[in-house]
């Protein structure tokens, strides 16, 4: 039977998540990848409790990731149900619903049918009476953005989800979201979205400004950029990469000059007695705008070489300066 690490929580530092009372860790485990039905249940598990016993507490997944669809979550469920149900109350679960999940015109995007109904098959899935977070997974161009916001008011009215947030919204949009459930009683918690050295498009946006303002944390997936801001890359491409498979990192895009740049950021990462990874890692959080990375991992070793940048969050000015000039 499995017993977690007593000193779990001298491992991880926690932020508050905008101005609500929810702490989440620095990391924060998705199981997007590698938790599907095609692959090893003992493998998850002991992620699963890799994770847990590092102090990372929050673990994010939507209806949908598998494959295939809902294997994830029915996986998480059944580690939950043999190990970890008498740690539920130390946990953060998150779940999400907006892209494809069943067939016709109510399994996608942001009605209200839909996401109602893809919550309680997610909660039998992962054998749960509730989760902590409930995310809309993307904006929908043609159901009223009060129609999802309210569905989302509702879910946590109803107590099938704790705090509710959004994903891949931008400012604009997040602004009005943040409106309509603040009129609904129902405060935004959180936006995921992605976020690297190599993605900026949040600042670019706005959009951390307005997470700052509207009082709302965020938590950014992808902060290695698809595995390139680790030493992975720096000689080439190899051939079991996701590159080479074509998966979300188009080996066309890792041209020579986005290859210098990796390069010299290793040597900056170095200095600071880090690995690229860690100190890309570190980065995101500089600053205290971000709350929580969502890392992935396919094995335990990977959960704990991400948990390692954690001793080494700060930045000096010098440092924060020379990344800026390698990105640009």
């Amino acid at each position: 039977m499995y017993k977690a690490s007593d000193d779990r929580y001298e491992k991880m530092q926690y932020l508050r998540c905008g101005k609500s009372g929810l702490l989440l860790p620095r990391v924060s485990l998705g199981l997007w990848h590698n938790f599907g039905s095609v692959d090893r249940y003992e493998n998850m598990k002991d992620m699963i409790h890799t994770a847990f016993d590092n102090g990372i507490t929050h673990f994010d997944l939507a209806n949908n990731y598998g494959p295939v669809y809902g294997s994830a979550e029915s996986n998480f469920g059944q580690i939950l149900k043999e190990d970890m149900m008498p740690y539920r109350d130390e946990m953060i679960i998150s779940t999400k619903a907006g892209y494809d999940m069943w067939p016709g015109p109510y399994g996608n995007f942001g009605s209200r049918k839909y996401l109602m109904a893809s919550l309680d098959q997610s909660l039998k899935r992962m054998g749960l009476d509730y989760v902590d977070i409930f995310y809309h997974h993307r904006p929908d161009p043609d159901t009223p953005l009060e129609e999802t916001m309210e569905a989302l008011s509702d879910i946590v009215k109803s107590g099938k989800a704790l705090y509710v947030g959004i994903s891949n919204y931008n400012s604009v949009q997040t602004r009005k979201a943040a409106r309509i459930l603040k009129e609904n009683h129902t405060p935004l918690l959180i936006n995921q979205v992605s976020y690297s050295m190599f993605n900026r498009w949040t600042e670019e946006d706005g959009l951390q400004d307005t997470m700052q303002e509207i009082g709302a944390g965020m938590i950014v997936f992808s902060p290695l950029a698809q595995g390139l801001l680790t030493d992975r890359y720096l000689n080439g491409i190899p051939e079991d990469s996701r590159a080479k498979r074509n998966v979300f990192l188009h080996e066309d895009s890792i041209t020579d000059d986005v290859l210098e740049k990796v390069r010299n950021l290793n040597k900056l990462a170095q200095g600071r007695g880090q690995t690229l990874a860690e100190m890309a890692l570190a980065w995101n959080l500089r600053k205290d705008r971000v709350t929580s990375v969502l890392v992935g991992a396919s094995r335990p070793s990977q959960i704990l070489d991400n948990v390692k940048f954690i001793e080494h969050l700060d930045f000096t000015d010098d440092e924060l300066e020379n990344i800026e000039k390698i990105l640009a």
